[in-house]
């Protein structure tokens, strides 16, 4: 469950706190207790709160992660404002271990969502929606494009 952590070379104060160790494991325990939450506030079924779980997952990642650009810190000068926190992310490096860790989560939460809600339509559809939507995201060579020139800089 350890994670050999390195030395990070990231002086990016946006997305340097995702090399200390511990966040994976912080990272999953988010989820399985807003798995908890949804399931005792909603009263739903366990398929469906792992399906809330996806949606709010993929809404909120895709916001922060792939449309929200540049940093909250003045000291950068402004030199990431037209990228985002994943291209910003080990300084653009592809396929690092961060990376694919923040690839697999949404794969497996629409897994689980998929398979507790017996791969049933709508759900089936919506899960996969998003899921598809937030690994294409991620993709290597989507760095830095803008389709359709959505988000891109004015």
């Amino acid at each position: 469950m350890y994670v050999k952590a390195e030395p990070t070379t990231d002086v990016n104060r946006n997305t340097e706190w995702f090399t200390y160790p511990g966040v994976w494991t912080t990272y999953m325990l988010i989820v399985f207790m807003s798995w908890l939450l949804v399931l005792s506030i909603f009263g739903c079924s366990p398929g469906m709160a792992w399906t809330i779980v996806h949606f709010c997952h993929f809404a909120v990642t895709y916001h922060f992660f792939h449309w929200k650009k540049g940093t909250p810190f003045a000291d950068d000068q402004g030199i990431y404002n037209g990228l985002t926190w994943w291209e910003q992310i080990e300084n653009g490096k592809q396929l690092t271990r961060n990376r694919k860790f923040l690839t697999v989560v949404p794969v497996v939460l629409y897994l689980i969502a998929s398979h507790t809600t017996d791969y049933q339509n709508p759900m089936l559809f919506f899960n996969t929606l998003a899921v598809f939507v937030l690994v294409v995201a991620k993709f290597p060579n989507m760095h830095k494009v803008r389709i359709f020139g959505i988000n891109a800089d004015h």
